[in-house]
């Protein structure tokens, strides 16, 4: 117990967590790495051949993160102008001059020299990376004021072949039924801003990701996702984006 406390300590001044980030890799087409690291509700970190790219960095959102520990971000991308999914102090802590911010029209309306994209734009980040923005929206009556539709971003992130969408805050819309090839799915799940559980699960039918993570998911239930897909060739990991 003596020793533990003294590395508790240690840990502490140093500013260093206990639980080390939770990372998954996967291999390209042309068999590089791209591994995805957990931060935590709707932020991840996406490293490819020395790029970083973050996905809705935020650092106030608890758990606090503190983004000058981390590399700085060569690519930023937002889905939309919430405060769990836009912060200007997360962002201005990766943000270096050579870093290039995708966004939603609502958020480059807030912050300057950013790229805008709407439902349906497509851009090439270099010659291995393409970014569509696809839609993302509430559906349930009563809710819809959330997420309108056409405002906000879901993103298609394609690197060497290896698809990865991330679905941002919306609903089992019927848009989802063009996302061919997914590789890796993020889904969010919980009401009454995103998905149910129920709600998750049917779009994981309907995408059919060979990997899916639930995200954004607070408080549900959602390893009864894990429970419902039994039986499916859909591989689904519980990561710590609460």
């Amino acid at each position: 117990m003596k020793n533990f406390l003294l590395f508790l300590f240690v840990c502490l001044s140093l500013g260093v967590s206990a639980q080390e980030l939770q990372r998954d890799t996967f291999k390209t087409a042309s068999g590089k790495d791209v591994v995805i690291t957990c931060i935590k509700h709707a932020t991840m970190q996406i490293k490819y051949d020395g790029r970083y790219f973050y996905i809705d960095p935020v650092s106030t959102f608890k758990p606090v993160t503190d983004f000058t520990t981390m590399p700085v971000a060569n690519y930023i991308i937002i889905t939309h102008e919430h405060p769990d999914h836009y912060e200007r102090t997360a962002i201005g802590q990766l943000t270096r001059p050579q870093t290039i911010t995708y966004c939603n029209p609502a958020v480059a309306r807030l912050l300057p020299n950013v790229m805008s994209m709407e439902n349906g734009d497509s851009v090439a980040i270099g010659s291995d990376v393409t970014l569509k923005a696809v839609p993302a929206y509430n559906t349930t009556p009563g809710r819809e004021q959330f997420h309108p539709k056409g405002r906000d971003n879901g993103y298609v992130l394609t690197i060497d072949g290896l698809r990865i969408y991330i679905a941002g805050d919306t609903e089992d819309i019927p848009e989802m039924a063009q996302l061919k090839n997914i590789d890796v799915a993020f889904l969010p799940c919980n009401q009454p801003y995103t998905m149910t559980v129920e709600q998750l699960v049917n779009a994981a039918k309907i995408i059919r990701p060979r990997v899916l993570f639930p995200y954004h998911y607070g408080d549900s239930m959602v390893t009864r996702a894990r429970l419902l897909l039994h039986g499916t060739d859909i591989n689904v990991r519980i990561r710590p984006y609460k």
